[in-house]
């Protein structure tokens, strides 16, 4: 057994992968940045009208990380007063069907005995 050659190599997570659902999941407000622009909300100062508790730095926080992921798409007008709005990538909208996936699952667990 030894002089055979190993044919399965060990799989590891996805390094970039496993750290934007554990950043995504990790803070409490992108899940809600989600639903806000799903339901078109998409400026940051009426999502952060729109949640109770949810404040302009952390929003902006949340935010800044999801564009980092390519979750989310910052849209900049040069208008007067300036305007930001957010939108969903191709690639956020793939990420939200996975994370809807997650909690379907954990439905499911939750349902299983122990």
């Amino acid at each position: 057994m030894k002089d055979k050659e190993k044919i399965i190599s060990r799989k590891l997570a996805p390094e970039k992968g496993a750290r934007m659902v554990e950043t995504i999941y990790g803070c409490k407000w992108s899940l809600t940045v989600y639903q806000l622009l799903q339901n078109g909300i998409n400026r940051p100062g009426l999502m952060a009208r729109s949640v109770e508790g949810l404040t302009t730095k952390v929003l902006n926080d949340c935010l800044r990380k999801n564009v980092e992921f390519g979750i989310l798409q910052r849209i900049e007008y040069h208008e007067v007063p300036p305007r930001v709005e957010y939108k969903i990538t191709d690639v956020g909208t793939k990420f939200i069907d996975i994370l809807e996936e997650i909690e379907k699952l954990q439905l499911l667990l939750d349902k299983t005995p122990s």
